[in-house]
């Protein structure tokens, strides 16, 4: 058995509207186990919503209060579904690294483009002047570099994401 099959929480990484949320509730439901989702921890921790502490502290400070509500997350067992912005922490990333293993929801830039509304009521982070193009450039190596598993989710339905990383699960514990 491989070390990331023997960690015991899935971290669900990738672009704001890459399904992270929702493909996470259904693995938990499929897996029988919990779900966590670090943005509404986020929102419990400081008593606002994410674009309001955007707005309140700046990218910076919102990007250090992810930062350290994801490298506190003490989960077993868990599915936990990150904020797309989760990968400027280093402490958050190590940390979530080493409880478990990371899967990388991939979509193309003009896929992420079709599923996201409004980035600013949606809370990402993003920098002023910076578009979405940008950020998704940006962001993609630092996905890549901390995914244990990359999953292409290209015109793909949950059920077969979810299908997908049972599958490469069961397949590590052989």
């Amino acid at each position: 058995m491989n070390k990331a099959a023997r960690k015991k929480n899935i971290v669900l990484i990738g672009m704001p509207g890459a399904g992270k949320s929702t493909v996470g509730v259904v693995l938990a439901k499929r897996l029988g186990c919990r779900f966590v989702d670090s943005d509404i921890v986020i929102q419990e921790k400081t008593g606002l919503l994410l674009h309001e502490i955007i707005e309140r502290q700046g990218l910076d400070g919102f990007l250090k209060v992810e930062n350290e509500v994801n490298a506190s997350l003490e989960e077993k067992r868990s599915v936990i579904a990150t904020g797309g912005s989760v990968i400027y922490g280093r402490e958050a990333m190590e940390h979530l690294k080493a409880a478990g293993m990371v899967v990388y929801l991939k979509l193309s830039y003009p896929a992420v483009e079709r599923r996201l509304g409004d980035l600013n009521e949606r809370g990402v982070a993003v920098r002023d002047g910076q578009t979405l193009l940008d950020l998704y450039k940006e962001r993609i190596p630092y996905y890549e570099h901390y995914a244990d598993i990359t999953l292409d989710c290209e015109d793909k339905m949950i059920r077969d994401i979810v299908a997908e990383i049972v599958s490469y699960i069961k397949s590590k514990k052989r």
